[in-house]
């Protein structure tokens, strides 16, 4: 029996996120059915799921598609935390204990990921049917991870607003260091984006050991190394998006500090060095200094080009989402074709231009020349 919890949770947040992207998913449903032939919709979606069950890098290219669906939807329920007629939850759903409130809200994001589900199951089915095993293993743990992830999430986000703003261990010992600049946000997000932070590592881990157990009689192949890299990036999406919500909330009085754009730009490196040391200490612990020493270059030009992109349209999370994916698919077929060299310089030249030419505009601001 659902509890009452679950089930104000699924008419709020569930049904609420199915109305707000009823049209994405109505086109994403006629690209997966309306654009194939009838005579042709069983056997061309067998073949997907076969691929998916049967090739990592297909199964890698999905999977990718449905993180950017998952970062949506926490994108979506912690927004709606916000709103006005949601502040009854804060103080009836913390009265339940946080195992409780973890299980309603486990329902409630696989409802939100329904779409998913079902056609993961599908696939699974079809999989197993064909004698693959492995894949359809890896589907299944990924979407339990990112559900109890998920839930996770939205409890501690929950709590915390009613908890107070009270600083954390770590802002309170470091209150008479010197603070640079770059490190405003690795401050924040230790003292306030702990979770998503821990998750994003956790998925980062599960991305790293995934593609290597996969290509184990590969594992030496710089393209492996680099596509790992690459979905590790695309992991972070949602840190890079809340540093740019943080710098245009919090630190928007910087655009009035004697810093040129290009040393900001090399603050925003210093930034993602810090967030990303622990794939640095992976990277070369496991290959050699040059090869480990590229694919962090690489790492740091892509998440830089990520992360120019919201200067460019803004903090619209539904476009940002999109643009990543399609970056996510060049920049797959770039790496798999030997190019991983060529990435470094021109995401960093992409990126800087994308920010010296957006930085002062952005949020109707007039550009200094």
């Amino acid at each position: 029996m659902q509890q009452p919890l679950t089930k104000v949770l699924l008419k709020v947040f569930a049904s609420g996120f199915y109305q707000v992207h009823a049209a994405i998913l109505l086109f994403v449903f006629f690209i997966m059915v309306g654009a194939v032939p009838g005579n042709m919709l069983i056997s061309y979606h067998k073949s997907l799921m076969l691929g998916m069950t049967s090739s990592p890098v297909m199964l890698a290219l999905v999977m990718g598609g449905w993180l950017l669906y998952i970062f949506k939807s926490w994108h979506y329920v912690i927004g709606q935390f916000f709103a006005p007629d949601k502040q009854f939850l804060f103080y009836s759903s913390t009265s339940l204990s946080r195992s409780e409130q973890r299980k309603s809200w486990y329902y409630a994001q696989a409802a939100i990921l329904a779409p998913v589900i079902v056609y993961a199951l599908l696939t699974v089915c079809v999989g197993i049917t064909h004698h693959f095993y492995v894949l359809p293993v890896v589907i299944l743990v990924f979407l339990s991870v990112m559900i109890w992830c998920s839930a996770m999430l939205y409890v501690r986000v929950v709590n915390r607003l009613i908890d107070g703003s009270s600083q954390s261990v770590l802002l309170r010992l470091s209150s008479g260091w010197r603070k640079p600049y770059f490190s405003l946000y690795v401050y924040h997000v230790f003292d306030k984006l702990k979770v998503p932070y821990f998750i994003t590592k956790g998925l980062a881990w599960l991305i790293i050991t995934g593609v290597f157990y996969l290509f184990a009689d590969v594992k030496t192949d710089l393209r492996v190394a680099g596509i790992a890299m690459l979905a590790v990036i695309t992991a972070h999406t949602i840190l890079i998006f809340e540093e740019r919500r943080f710098e245009e909330t919090l630190l928007s009085f910087s655009r009035n500090l004697p810093f040129s754009r290009f040393n900001l730009f090399l603050n925003f490196i210093g930034v993602y060095f810090f967030l990303l040391l622990p794939e640095s200490v992976w990277l070369f612990s496991r290959f050699q200094p040059l090869m480990a020493l590229e694919l962090l270059l690489a790492g740091l030009s892509i998440v830089l080009l990520f992360h120019s992109l919201l200067y460019w349209f803004g903090l619209n999370m539904d476009k940002y989402l999109q643009w990543i994916f399609g970056l996510f698919m060049v920049l797959f077929w770039v790496i798999m074709f030997h190019l991983l060299w060529l990435l470094i310089p021109l995401n960093l030249v992409i990126a800087y231009l994308l920010f010296y030419n957006n930085y002062y505009k952005y949020e109707g601001m007039v550009s200094k020349k």
